[in-house]
């Protein structure tokens, strides 16, 4: 999950515990200043809880480019939105649903 975020969707690593080994946690900011972590679990699915991660991108359409590039499944391609913005869906490695959006 974590090259998901980091490598594919731009965030950058602000923590990570432990430092060596496989992580139990990890601290990502996307952007200017949203904060989000990716916590290990052993809750296997169908228990796990889903939401749908929105994420704005500069370019909808060049985001969703670049994430089918690297294999992720898109499952609603982009299209304009009655409120003004630019909306798809994917899903990342894990299943979990994502959002991506641009402005017009």
């Amino acid at each position: 999950m974590i090259h998901f975020y980091r490598d594919l969707l731009g965030a950058r690593q602000t923590y990570r515990f432990p430092d060596e080994g496989t992580p139990a946690y990890v601290g990502l900011t996307l952007g200017t200043g949203s904060e989000f972590g990716l916590a290990a679990t052993d809750v296997a699915p169908p228990a796990r809880r889903h939401i749908d991660l929105c994420v704005y991108a500069d370019d909808c359409d060049a985001a969703v480019a670049h994430l089918r590039a690297h294999g992720i499944t898109i499952t609603e391609e982009p299209a304009d939105q009655p409120w003004g913005e630019r909306l798809a869906r994917a899903t990342d490695p894990d299943g979990n649903p994502l959002v991506i959006l641009s402005r017009l």
